[in-house]
C-alpha cells in the first residue's frame, strides 16, 4: 500500500509531510479496501506541532475579543456552506450514511454557534468599593496549548465539541484524530485557516499511541480532552493528571432504555431502531439494552423485528439506512457477540451476519441484530459492543429495572418510555446516569448544556461543551485594585474598532 496517498499533518497553517517513515492504512469500509495511508507522528513531529502551537499562543491570546469572534463566525458560515463536502469525507472513511454524516456535522455546528457567544460567557465580575477606594474584579483567560484526542465514530462532531470553545477562549489547539478516519480533521483545519485563523492556532497531529503519549506527557500541553472507551479514558486521565494537566476524559457506555407497560410501543419501537442501529451502533449514546417491564417484551420485539426487516444496509453514498462498520477487525469483534449470546443461553432473534447489502461484497458489513433474554452476567450485557446489536432484558417491575440500570459500571446515558408523568419524574430523580431521556432515545444535550456521564463513563475535571466547556478551557484571575489618582486619556469622538 506504499503507492497510496498519505494524509499529512497540519502544522503552522499548512500541510506538513511526515518524515517519520510510519503510516497506517485508511479504509473505505463500504468497499473493504485501503484508499490512503495516514502519517504516524514520531517524537520530533510531536515536538514540532506543540512548538508551533506554543509560538502562536501569545498573539492569539492577545487578539481582541471582537476579532476572535469574527473569525469564529466566519468559520461557522463556511462550514455550513460546505458541510456536504465534509459529509462525503466522513462517509468515505467511516462508512456512515450521508444523512447521518450531515446530522453529525449539524450537532458539531451547534457548538460552533455556542462559541460565537463566548464574550458573554467568559466575561468576569466586578465588585466596586469592597473597601474604601478598593475594587475587586475577576477575569477569565486561556490556558495555553491544549490537546484533543478524538475517536473514530464521530470524526467531525467530537473535535467540534472542544476546539471551537478552546480557540474562542484564546487557547491554541493540537488535535490528534483517530487514525481510522483522519481526513476530516485536516479539512476542518484548512477551513478555519480560510476563515482567518492565524497559523499555529489549530494544529492536526496524526498518529497512534506514540502521539497520544507525546501529548499526555508534553510539558507545554496544559490540558487534554478525550472521548473513547473506558479503559483508554482511564489511562488518559491518570497519565495526563500525573503530568499536571487538566483532563476531560469521557469513557464508554452501556445505555439502557427502560420501557414501562403503559408506553406507546410504536413510538418505543421506532426509538429503539433509531437509537440502536443509527451510525451502525458505533456511538457512545446508542441504546444497546432495552429493559422491558413485563408483559410488554413479546409485543415490543414483534414491532422491532418488523421494522428491522425494512432497513436497507449498504454503501452510505447510496439510498441506505445503515452503512458498514469502520474496519474488518471491528466488524468481526461485534459479530462474535452473537455467538457469545447463544453460548450464554440467549435467543438471537435477528442475526445480522450474511445479510444482503446494497454495496460491494467486500465491505465490512454486519446487519442490525436483536438478542432476547440476555443475562446480566453475559458479556453481551456487560461489554460495550459498539455495533448494531440490541439486547432485550426482561424485568418484572419499574424498581427492578432501575436497580439493574444503577448497578451498571457505566452511567453515560439512559431513557425511559412511559406515559406516566409521575414515573418519569421519579426516574430522573432516582437514576444514577448523567444524561437522561424521557420518551427520547438518545439524550445528547444541546450545545448550551454539557455532555458527560457518571461512574466509569467519565473521568476528569468537567463535562464537554456548554458552560463547563468554557470553564475547562479558561482559568480565573481575581484582581484587587486601588487607584489613588485619576488618569486621563486623549480625545477620540469615534467608536473604538478592534
Amino acid at each position: 500500500m506504499s503507492h497510496l496517498p498519505v494524509v499529512p499533518h497540519w502544522i503552522n497553517g499548512a500541510e506538513r509531510v511526515s518524515t517519520s517513515g510510519r503510516t497506517s492504512p485508511v479504509f473505505d469500509p463500504a468497499l473493504g479496501v485501503a484508499t490512503k495511508n495516514v502519517a504516524l507522528a514520531d517524537t520530533a513531529e510531536i515536538d514540532e506541532a506543540v512548538a508551533s502551537a506554543k509560538k502562536a499562543f501569545p498573539a492569539w491570546r492577545d487578539t481582541s475579543v471582537t476579532k476572535r469572534q469574527q473569525i469564529i463566525f466566519r468559520f461557522r458560515e463556511l462550514l455550513n456552506e460546505r458541510k456536504g463536502d465534509l459529509a462525503e469525507i466522513l462517509t468515505s472513511e467511516h462508512g456512515k450514511v450521508i444523512s447521518d454524516a450531515l446530522g453529525e456535522i449539524t450537532r458539531g455546528l451547534e457548538v460552533v454557534e455556542l462559541a460565537t457567544g463566548f464574550p458573554h460567557i467568559i466575561k468576569g465580575e466586578f465588585s466596586e468599593n469592597v473597601s474604601t477606594g478598593v475594587d475587586v474584579y475577576s477575569t477569565r483567560g486561556p490556558l495555553g496549548v491544549v490537546g484533543i484526542i478524538s475517536p473514530f465514530n464521530f470524526p467531525a462532531m467530537v473535535p467540534m465539541w472542544f476546539f471551537p470553545i478552546a480557540i474562542a477562549a484564546g487557547n491554541t489547539v493540537v488535535l490528534k484524530p483517530s487514525e481510522k478516519d483522519p481526513s476530516s480533521a485536516n479539512w476542518l483545519a484548512a477551513l478555519f485557516t480560510e476563515a482567518g485563523l492565524p497559523n499555529g492556532v489549530f494544529t492536526v497531529l496524526h498518529g497512534d499511541k506514540v502521539a497520544v503519549d507525546g501529548l499526555l506527557e508534553h510539558p507545554d500541553v496544559k490540558s487534554i480532552s478525550f472521548v473513547g472507551s473506558t479503559p483508554i479514558a482511564k489511562y488518559i486521565y491518570e497519565t495526563a493528571a500525573h503530568h499536571g494537566k487538566r483532563v476531560q476524559a469521557l469513557g464508554g457506555a452501556k445505555n439502557h432504555m427502560l420501557v414501562l407497560p403503559d408506553a406507546d410501543l410504536d413510538l418505543t419501537a421506532d426509538a429503539a431502531i433509531n437509537a440502536g442501529f443509527g451510525s451502525a451502533g458505533e456511538r457512545c449514546m446508542a441504546i444497546s439494552v432495552l429493559v422491558a417491564v413485563e408483559p410488554v417484551a413479546d409485543e415490543l420485539i414483534e414491532k422491532i423485528t418488523a421494522r428491522m426487516s425494512t432497513l436497507v444496509v449498504g454503501d452510505g453514498r447510496r439510498s441506505c439506512d445503515m452503512g458498514p462498520l469502520v474496519t474488518e477487525v471491528h466488524r468481526d469483534k461485534v459479530a462474535s457477540y452473537l455467538d457469545i449470546a447463544t453460548e450464554d443461553g440467549a435467543t438471537v432473534v435477528v442475526d445480522g451476519r450474511g445479510i444482503e447489502v446494497d454495496g460491494d461484497p467486500d465491505g465490512f458489513w454486519l446487519g442490525p441484530s436483536l438478542i432476547d433474554n440476555v443475562s446480566t452476567t453475559s458479556r453481551v450485557y456487560t461489554d460495550e459492543i459498539f455495533g448494531p446489536v440490541l439486547s432485550i432484558v426482561r424485568v418484572k417491575s419499574y424498581d427492578e429495572g432501575v436497580a439493574l440500570i444503577n448497578a451498571s459500571q457505566y452511567g453515560n446515558g439512559t431513557a425511559i418510555f412511559t406515559n406516566d408523568g409521575g414515573a418519569a419524574r421519579r426516574f430522573q430523580n432516582e437514576i444514577e446516569v448523567g444524561m437522561i431521556g424521557i420518551n427520547v432515545p438518545i439524550p445528547v444535550p444541546v450545545a448550551y448544556y454539557s455532555f458527560g456521564g457518571f461512574k466509569d463513563s467519565s473521568f476528569g475535571d468537567s463535562k464537554a461543551y456548554g458552560i463547563q466547556g468554557f470553564q475547562f478551557f479558561t482559568r480565573e484571575k481575581a484582581i484587587t485594585s486601588r487607584w489613588l489618582d485619576p488618569s486621563h486619556g486623549g480625545i477620540n469622538l469615534g467608536f473604538p474598532q478592534n
